[in-house]
C-alpha cells in the first residue's frame, strides 16, 4: 500500500471514529430543562429551611458565611415574587428542620453556631404569627429531615454529636411527640426526602464521613419502613437496573411531582436524578443550569419543582430554579 493511501485510509478511520463519538453523545443528552425564576428577595445562604402551603413556599432561617438568619420569606409561585413575613421568633440557626400540617407550618431543631438545638415553633400563614410549641422529644439535634405524608408529621434523623436514625411524630391536637418506628439502615445526617403517594422516600446523607447508599420508603398507615434498591449497588441480573448510578452524596435538594421523585445537587453537585416508584428505577435528567451547590433547598408546589440557595465552597447563592422534567434543554430561555 502506498503512503498516499495509507493515509487516506487512516483519515477515513479517524473520520468514522469522530461520527460514531458525536452519534453516540447525541444519543446520551439528557432530558429536563431549567428556567431561572426571581432571586431570592433576602440574603444569599445555605441551610436554610422551607415548608408549602398551598401555592407559597416559605423560606426561613439560613447561614451567610458571616451571620445565622431568623427571617422569614414566601415565594408567590402564580406571580413569581417574593414577600417578607414575621421574623422566625426562636433563635437565628442554620439547618432546622420542617413541614406543613394542616395548613401552618412547623420548623424547629438546627444548629445556632454553638449550640444544638430542639426548640419547636408553629407558624400560622393566615395571621403571620409564630408561636413556640412543645420542644421536640427526641436529643437536640441538627441537618434531621422533616416531612409530612399522610396527614402525619416527622422528624428523624441528624447528628447529636452522634449520627441518628430515630424518628418522632407530631401531633399537633395534643401538641406531642411519639417515638415511632425507624428504619433498619445505617444512621445519617443531612438525608433527603420526598414524598409520592401518601408514602416517603429516604435517601443519601452522611454517616463518619462515608455517604450512605441504603434508600428506604415509609408508609404512615402502618408505620413501616421497606427497603429500596441501594442507589449505587450493581444488579446483573436485572437488565431493567442501570448500574452505572453515581447518585450518593448528602446535603441534597430533593423533591416530587407527579408522582416522581428528584434529587438534586449536593456537595457542590449540578446533577439531578429521576425516580420512579413503579420501578424501582432511577434516571440521570438535565443539570441545574446554575452553579454546583450543597445546602440548597428543594421544594414542590402544585407539581412544579424547585431548587434555590445553597453555597459552593466561600460562595453563597440566592438564585431559583424550577425545572421542567419532560423538556428538552434551551440555553435560550434564561
Amino acid at each position: 500500500m502506498t503512503i498516499l493511501k495509507r493515509r487516506t485510509l487512516i483519515t477515513m478511520l479517524l473520520m468514522g471514529l469522530i461520527f460514531v463519538s458525536c452519534s453516540n453523545d447525541d444519543d446520551e443528552e439528557l432530558l429536563g430543562n431549567w428556567i431561572r425564576k426571581s432571586s431570592f428577595d433576602g440574603p444569599a445562604r445555605s441551610s436554610a429551611t422551607s415548608f408549602v402551603i398551598g401555592s407559597y413556599a416559605y423560606v426561613a432561617t439560613g447561614y451567610t458565611g458571616d451571620e445565622y438568619l431568623k427571617d422569614l420569606w414566601a415565594y408567590n409561585s402564580d406571580g413569581d415574587y417574593w414577600e417578607q413575613k414575621a421574623d422566625f421568633t426562636g433563635i437565628a440557626r442554620s439547618s432546622a428542620s420542617g413541614f406543613e400540617l394542616d395548613g401552618n407550618g412547623y420548623m424547629g431543631l438546627g444548629y445556632d453556631g454553638t449550640n444544638r438545638l430542639k426548640d419547636f415553633y408553629q407558624y400560622n400563614p393566615d395571621t403571620n404569627i409564630w408561636t413556640q410549641k412543645a420542644d421536640f422529644a427526641g436529643s437536640a439535634r441538627y441537618s434531621a429531615v422533616g416531612f409530612q405524608v399522610g396527614g402525619k408529621a416527622y422528624f428523624g434523623t441528624g447528628y447529636d454529636g452522634n449520627f441518628l436514625k430515630d424518628f418522632y411524630q407530631y401531633e399537633a391536637g395534643s401538641d406531642s411527640w411519639t417515638q415511632v418506628n425507624g428504619f433498619s439502615g445505617n444512621k445519617r445526617r443531612n438525608a433527603s426526602v420526598f414524598t409520592i403517594d401518601d408514602k416517603a422516600y429516604l435517601v443519601a446523607g452522611i454517616n463518619n464521613g462515608m455517604y450512605q447508599v441504603d434508600f428506604w420508603m415509609f408508609d404512615p398507615s402502618t408505620d413501616t419502613w421497606t427497603k429500596k434498591r441501594d442507589i449505587d449497588q450493581d444488579d446483573d441480573d436485572d437488565e431493567s437496573y442501570n448500574d452505572d448510578y453515581v447518585i450518593v452524596r448528602s446535603n441534597a435538594s430533593a423533591f416530587s411531582m407527579n408522582g416522581l421523585g428528584y434529587l438534586a445537587c449536593g456537595e457542590s453537585s449540578k446533577t439531578i436524578w429521576e425516580y420512579n416508584p413503579s420501578t424501582d428505577v432511577w434516571e440521570e435528567k438535565t443539570a441545574l443550569e446554575g452553579s454546583g451547590r450543597t445546602d440548597a433547598i428543594g421544594f414542590s408546589i402544585n407539581e412544579r419543582g424547585f431548587v434555590l440557595l445553597g453555597r459552593s465552597g466561600s460562595s453563597y447563592y440566592d438564585d431559583v430554579w424550577e425545572f421542567k422534567p419532560q423538556d428538552e434543554q434551551n440555553d435560550d430561555d434564561n
